[in-house]
C-alpha cells in the first residue's frame, strides 16, 4: 500500500506514517461499532431494554458523529489537525470507561454519544487529510483509508467472538482501547499538511458557500430535530432553532449552496440507512437463523466486513473503469438483491445471502466522499465532511431507529392478531412497555414480565419475534432501490454534458453550474 510515481511526481511524497495512523484511527472507530452491535442484544436482556430502546443506543452510537465533524470541520483548519486526533483519543478512552461501569439504559446511551463524537472527530481529521495528501486519486486512496472501518469491523468482531459468549461484555468493550492508544502514539510524532482548500487560497467564505443555505438546512434540520428529540424540545422550537441558524449562514454566505452536492447529500441518507442502519442491527436480525446452523450471529458482520475489507484496495481500477457514479449504481442494485435475499433465506443460504450484500455495500460510503471531493474541492473539509456527518445521523437516526421500531410494531401486531385467533392473554399480559419514538408511539415487550411467563408462552413470543426480525430487513430494500434511480439519474446528466470530469483547484477552472 504505497503511493506511485505519478501519485507524487511534482510534489512532495506523502508520509504514509501519518496514512497509517489515519488508518488505524478508522480501525478503532469500527471497534466502537462493532463491539456494540455484538452486545446489543445482552444489553437488553441485561437492563431490560425494549428493541427501540436498543436501538436507540445503537443510533446515538452513530448520530452525534455529525455534530462533532461537522464541528470540526468548521475550524479544523485554525485548530489543527493534531488537537482534533488528541481529543478523539480522549473521547475514545471515555466512552469505553462510562460504558464498562453502565448501570443502566441512560450510561449505556452517554457512552455510545461520546463514542460517536470521537468517530466524528476521527474523520473530520482523517478525511480531509488523506484527500489533500492525495488530490488527483481521491476515491482510491479514501477507499483504501476506509478499508480500515472494514478491516476494524473484522478485527473487532473476531476478537470478540472469540472471546466467546461466557466471557462478561465489559472485557468485550475495552478492546477498543488497543486501536485507540495505537493511533494515539502514532499520532504524536508525525506533521498534518494543510488542506489543499488552504494551499489553493480558497476563502474561509468560498468553503461555506460551496454548502450554502440549502445545504446547511439539510444537516442542521436532521441535527436540531435529533437533539430535541433527546431534550424534549417542541416541533416547534426545532423548526425555529434550525430555521434561525440556517438563516445566519445564508446571510453571511449569501449562498443557497452547489445544487449538485445538495442532491448528493439527499442521497446520503439512503445510503447511509442502507450500510450503516443495517449493520447496526444485522447481529440481533440474524441470530434466529444463525443458531438454526450453530453459528454466532455475530459472524454476519465481520464476513461482510471481510468482503468489504478486501474489495476497498480495488476500487481504483473500478472507478477507473465503469466510473465513481457507475460504480455506485452497480452495488445499489446488488445491495437491493442481497438484503432482500437476508430476509428470506434460511440455513446455510444466509451466507450467501451475506457475500451478495457484502459485495453491495462494500464502495459505497468512501465512493461517495471521493465523489464529493472530486467535484467539490472548494469546499475543503467542510463538504467532504458534512456529507460523511449527515450520513451517520441518517443511519442513527433513521435506519438503526426504524429498524428496531419496525421489530416493535410488527410484534405488537402478530401478538395482537394471535391472541384474537387463539382466545389468549399474551399481549395484555407481556406488551406492556408504553413507548414513544421518532416513528410514533409503540407497545414493547416487557421483559421482566415476559421471564415469569410459561414455556409455551415464551416459545410463541420468540417465535413471533425471530419472524419479525427477519420482515424487518425486507423494508429496507427501498433504500438502495432510491439511490439505484438517483445515480442512474446523476449519470445520465454528466454525460449530458459531455461525461465526468474530477474538479482540480491547481488550474481554478470554470465549474458547471450545478
Amino acid at each position: 500500500m504505497s503511493p506511485t510515481t505519478n501519485e507524487t511526481q511534482g510534489a512532495q511524497a506523502p508520509d504514509m506514517k501519518l496514512f497509517y495512523a489515519c488508518f488505524i484511527s478508522l480501525v478503532t472507530t469500527a471497534f466502537g461499532f462493532i463491539l456494540r452491535a455484538l452486545i446489543l442484544p445482552q444489553w437488553g436482556v441485561d437492563f431490560n431494554l425494549t428493541q427501540t430502546q436498543l436501538g436507540e443506543i445503537a443510533g446515538v452510537g452513530l448520530w452525534p458523529f455529525a455534530i462533532s465533524i461537522v464541528l470540526f470541520s468548521l475550524v479544523i483548519d485554525k485548530i489543527g489537525y493534531k488537537t482534533a486526533m488528541i481529543f478523539a483519543v480522549f473521547c475514545h478512552i471515555t466512552s469505553a470507561i462510562l460504558t464498562i461501569f453502565a448501570d443502566g439504559y441512560w450510561m449505556l446511551y452517554l457512552g455510545s454519544f461520546i463514542v460517536a463524537i470521537g468517530n466524528g472527530t476521527v474523520e473530520a481529521v482523517a478525511n480531509p487529510v488523506v484527500a489533500t495528501m492525495f488530490p488527483k486519486q481521491k476515491i482510491k486512496w479514501l477507499s483504501i483509508l476506509h478499508a480500515g472501518w472494514a478491516g476494524g469491523l473484522v478485527l473487532g468482531g473476531i476478537m470478540a467472538l472469540m472471546l466467546g459468549v461466557d466471557t462478561r461484555w465489559e472485557y468485550k468493550i475495552a478492546l477498543i482501547l488497543i486501536p485507540t492508544l495505537l493511533y494515539g502514539i502514532m499520532s504524536l510524532g508525525r506533521k498534518f499538511p494543510v488542506n489543499e482548500r488552504v494551499q489553493a487560497g480558497v476563502s474561509y467564505k468560498e468553503m461555506l458557500q460551496e454548502v450554502g443555505a440549502g445545504g446547511a438546512l439539510i444537516i442542521v434540520a436532521l441535527i436540531i430535530f435529533q437533539l430535541g428529540a433527546v431534550f424534549g424540545w417542541s416541533t416547534s422550537a426545532n423548526v425555529i432553532i434550525t430555521l434561525v441558524i440556517t438563516a445566519g449562514f445564508g446571510f453571511y454566505t449569501r449562498s443557497f449552496g452547489r445544487p449538485l452536492f445538495i442532491i448528493l447529500l439527499l442521497i446520503m441518507i439512503p445510503l447511509a440507512t442502507t450500510e450503516l442502519g443495517t449493520d447496526s442491527w444485522i447481529t440481533d436480525l440474524m441470530t434466529p437463523e444463525m443458531n438454526k446452523i450453530g453459528l454466532q450471529a455475530g459472524w454476519v458482520l465481520v464476513y461482510t466486513s471481510a468482503i468489504m475489507f478486501v474489495l476497498r484496495f480495488f476500487a481504483g481500477p473500478l472507478v477507473h473503469k465503469i466510473s465513481s457514479l457507475g460504480l455506485l449504481a452497480l452495488c445499489s442494485g446488488i445491495a437491493v438483491i442481497g438484503l432482500y435475499m437476508l430476509s428470506a433465506s434460511t440455513g446455510v443460504m444466509i451466507l450467501l445471502a451475506a457475500t451478495i450484500y457484502g459485495l453491495g455495500k462494500s464502495f459505497f460510503w468512501p465512493t461517495m466522499l471521493g465523489l464529493v471531493s472530486e467535484q467539490f474541492p472548494k469546499g475543503g473539509a467542510l463538504t467532504l465532511n458534512i456529507t460523511g456527518g449527515l450520513g451517520m445521523i441518517a443511519a442513527g437516526v433513521i435506519g438503526a431507529g426504524i429498524l428496531g421500531f419496525i421489530q416493535d410494531k410488527s410484534v405488537d401486531q402478530k401478538i395482537a392478531q394471535y391472541d384474537a385467533a387463539n382466545h389468549t392473554a399474551i399481549h395484555s399480559t407481556y406488551v406492556t412497555e408504553k413507548k414513544t419514538s421518532l416513528f410514533g408511539d409503540y407497545e414493547g415487550l416487557d421483559q421482566t414480565k415476559l421471564a415469569t411467563a410459561s414455556p409455551a408462552e415464551q416459545e410463541t413470543v420468540t417465535s413471533i419475534r425471530e419472524t419479525a426480525k427477519k420482515e424487518a430487513l425486507r423494508y429496507i430494500v427501498v433504500f438502495p432501490l432510491i439511490m439505484l434511480v438517483s445515480y442512474l439519474l446523476l449519470s445520465l446528466y454528466f454525460k449530458s454534458r459531455g461525461g465526468y470530469k474530477v474538479v482540480l483547484l491547481d488550474n481554478r477552472a470554470p465549474v458547471d453550474e450545478l
